[in-house]
């Protein structure tokens, strides 16, 4: 059985002392968390000091974002290596807003993962289609083609480190949000895609998380989906009230 997992993306909030401040919250409001995996993803210049105050817990620390290389002339870059060193181990792969400002394309999200792979990263990879898109539903086309270009060359035995995290542009800090039946039914395609891509083996224990507009009031009712494994948070994150209370709603499950 898969197990529930809430990660939570800082995005360009929180300065250090801010960032301590809200990674000590977090764990204390968590401590009696047992069975949910719980992962928080600060700035680069917040990942070795959250990384420090969460040691010994359950709760793990990703990037926002990696670049390919090892190392080189790629200036203001963060590698693998380095995001590692910090104490982290997982990263954010191909978030929307990555695609939407910064160029971000199939292809290099599937560079990106290689990289992560190839350093012991978790990689959590995200999917999601625009408005615009799923008004031309054409939804399945586009999350179909962006899991096949990340997951270019990748063998079964790297599924281990790889989570998905399915994000409908058009939810993500609009305060819209999927509804229960629109998530699970592309949670479903995704693991469909999988299983016809890789294996139904990979496809069954492949964590498939929900983002967009994730929040206390829905937390529940999203997670209790069959095929959805957990919530990518993005606002409800930065306040340790509201994503103790996500957490603890799929702690309850």
């Amino acid at each position: 059985m898969r197990k529930k997992l809430i990660a939570g993306n800082w995005k360009m909030f929180k300065t250090n002392s801010e960032a301590l401040q809200l990674a000590n919250q977090v764990k204390i409001k968590t401590t009696e968390i047992s069975k949910t995996k719980i992962v928080m993803c600060p700035p680069f210049t917040a990942l070795a000091a959250v990384a420090d105050v969460v040691r010994g817990t359950k709760i793990g620390v990703g990037a926002q974002n990696l670049y390919w290389e090892k190392e080189g002339a790629f200036t203001a870059e963060i590698s693998a290596g380095m995001i590692k060193s910090t104490g982290a181990a997982y990263v954010i792969i191909g978030h929307s807003e990555r695609r939407q400002y910064f160029g971000e394309t199939d292809a290099t999200v599937n560079k990106r993962l290689i990289s992560a792979l190839e350093n012991g990263l978790t990689a959590i990879v995200c999917v999601g289609e625009t408005l615009n898109e799923r008004e031309a539903n054409v939804t399945r086309d586009v999350v179909g083609k962006q899991i096949r270009g990340a997951f270019n060359g990748i063998t079964a035995s790297d599924f281990s480190q790889i989570i998905v995290a399915y994000e409908p542009v058009w939810a993500i800090g609009t305060g819209k949000t999927a509804t229960p039946d629109q998530a699970q039914e592309v949670h479903a395609y995704l693991r469909q895609v999988m299983a016809d891509e890789k294996g139904r083996e990979i496809a069954e224990s492949l964590q498939i998380l929900y983002g967009g507009s994730v929040k206390p009031e829905n937390a529940s009712e999203l997670l209790s989906q069959k095929d959805i494994d957990g919530a990518l948070v993005g606002g409800a994150c930065l306040n340790a009230d509201s994503f103790g209370a996500i957490i603890h709603s799929a702690e309850a499950l």
